[in-house]
């Protein structure tokens, strides 16, 4: 999408709308034929051909194994193929990369890099396994797509490889965790990943199959008969119970009125002079179900889901179509024992698969908030409800302020923040760590004091001294101190400051997972704007025209 368009991305679907895939169910597998619209294109400009994808086609994607988690528990297996003879995927649409301008790339790489990472979720986590049957050419993000998998079973007939050609073809490099996943996920040797890698035609039957870039190849005749038995047999593994019945995700109830985003438990007011996003998210106005059955009966309307699909749809449009608005602050409001009472729930019933998938959910949107190329700042004011699964919001803050005491004629009580079980264990980022965790790196005996402390509520002195915030201003200074930090973020180079956090977000261990964001960051925001590939003899811009790409041969 070029720099000067303006249009509004809705990340709210469902199957009745989708476009390029078809779901079909078999008893617990499930197959999720990939069958894209030539001209079902986001934007104008380009023909989605040989199963090609643009945001539109990942967007559906997204919805798709959001649903097979939360709607289909009977599924343990879920088949990825296409829907299109002799050609399984593309990658993406190279004519949507050369015209989109360089933050919409971004951006669409960073949640085609989610939407994998939640497939892969799926099967670590919710035993919900995934395989791929790649039924013809599979280049690019089309073998990307099938890295995700947990089993990739390939029709061995001479004409179906797997490539990775973006290095020689387009002068880029895979930007949806290609070359993570292959020497870190499916271990393939360094020598071998090197030549795969520069390889305009990629590699085929038993030799795929010897690299570990495949599991398995079979004959064309049999890849269906194949792919239902290995499906079966996953499917087999799991521990989703088999005669459950799904809940439904109910259409997601969002008004945009102007500068103002309102959702039932979330508002979000732009504020376009600052470019500042002010989010409050709202406390749970009744207790939780009292049991299980309570829970399954609420379905999509349980606060904590119905919250986290809230939060999810609204970092995704604060992303896609609010650029310019760099800086997030987060505020609560409401009820914290209400808070507690739902994260207790959490807790109490964390082995029923609904509960599961909830805490799942949770997690991954936590994530995404950590990944995201924005500024957050927490403001912690009287009346706020930063508990448990809430205070990760304020976790996941670059900055911390928390209202010491009380505001000269308000009768409200001091802000506090209260530690709930949840904040122990469920929600890891990238890392692999939780956010407490992460925050005392060099302290890990603090997080098993702060087990201590659980249902307690911490008044900004003492939240202050637990570390869990960073400035602690009473009545007189906060105002001041809270305008001038978002006057300075302001100031600074949005460039600089996308680099900062993303550096400063994730200290500790690496996983796959950070290291595939970490070099996402850096690959994008580096090789993706470098005449090489992008200029007007850059190989991503001349690609399909007959010529090669003119490049800068200096190293720098």
């Amino acid at each position: 999408m070029g720099d000067g368009a303006r249009m509004v991305v809705d990340f709210r679907t469902d199957p009745s709308r989708y476009k390029h895939w078809k779901l079909s169910f078999d008893g617990p597998v499930a197959t999720l034929h990939m069958d894209v619209k030539e001209d079902g294109g986001l934007v104008p400009g380009y023909e989605l051909k040989l199963n090609s994808y643009d945001l539109g086609v990942d967007i559906e994607l997204y919805d798709a194994i959001q649903r097979l988690r939360f709607e289909h528990p009977e599924v343990g297996a879920v088949v990825l193929t296409s829907g299109k003879e002799r050609i399984f995927c593309a990658g993406a649409n190279i004519r949507m990369l050369s015209q989109s301008s360089h933050g919409w790339k971004v951006n669409f790489c960073k949640f085609t890099n989610e939407t994998r990472s939640a497939i892969e979720d799926a099967t670590a986590s919710s035993r919900q396994v995934w395989l791929a049957a790649v039924n013809g050419p599979c280049a690019g993000g089309g073998y990307e797509l099938a890295l995700a998998t947990d089993w990739i079973i390939m029709s061995d007939d001479g004409s179906t490889t797997v490539a990775l050609p973006e290095v020689p073809l387009l002068a880029v490099l895979p930007g949806t965790g290609g070359l993570t996943r292959l020497v870190d996920k499916r271990r393939v040797r360094r020598d071998r990943a090197d030549f795969f890698c520069t390889l305009e035609e990629g590699i085929k039957g038993q030799r795929a199959v010897e690299w570990r870039l495949v599991d398995e190849v079979v004959p064309r005749s049999r890849l269906a008969e194949a792919t239902k038995a290995r499906a079966t047999e996953l499917a087999g593994r799991t521990d989703r119970p088999a005669g459950a019945r799904g809940i439904t995700l109910a259409p997601l109830e969002r008004r945009i009125e102007g500068d103002r985003v309102t959702y039932a438990h979330v508002t979000c007011v732009i504020d376009r002079e600052r470019g500042v996003a002010e989010i409050t998210v709202a406390a749970p106005a009744t207790p939780p179900p009292a049991d299980r059955a309570g829970i399954h009966a609420a379905g999509s309307g349980f606060w904590p889901l119905a919250l986290v699909r809230e939060l999810d749809d609204l970092i995704l449009h604060l992303r896609a179509n609010e650029e310019e608005i760099g800086l997030w602050v987060l505020r609560t409001t409401g009820a914290v024992d209400l808070v507690e009472a739902h994260d207790r729930t959490l807790q109490q019933h964390e082995a029923d698969w609904l509960v599961r998938e909830i805490r799942l959910y949770w997690k991954r949107t936590l994530k995404r908030l950590d990944v995201s190329s924005r500024s957050i700042f927490a403001l912690i004011e009287p009346g706020s409800c930063f508990a448990g699964t809430l205070l990760e919001l304020a976790l996941a803050a670059d900055r911390t302020f928390m209202l010491d005491g009380t505001r000269e004629g308000d009768a409200t009580k001091p802000a506090t923040v209260r530690l709930t079980g949840m904040n122990f264990g469920p929600y890891s980022t990238v890392n692999g760590l939780t956010r407490l965790a992460s925050r005392f790196l060099d302290e890990p005996g603090r997080v098993d004091d702060l087990k201590g402390r659980i249902g307690e509520d911490l008044d900004a002195a003492a939240a202050a001294e637990a570390g869990l915030v960073t400035f602690t201003p009473d009545d007189i200074d906060w105002a001041d101190e809270v305008r001038i930090a978002i006057e300075e973020r302001a100031a600074f180079s949005p460039d600089a400051l996308t680099g900062m956090e993303a550096s400063l977000r994730f200290g500790g261990p690496e996983t796959l997972e950070s290291k595939i964001f970490a070099r996402l960051s850096a690959w994008q925001n580096w090789i993706f704007q470098r005449p090489n590939a992008v200029g007007p003899k850059g190989a991503l811009k001349v690609y399909g025209t007959g010529e090669r790409g003119d490049f800068d041969r200096r190293r720098v």
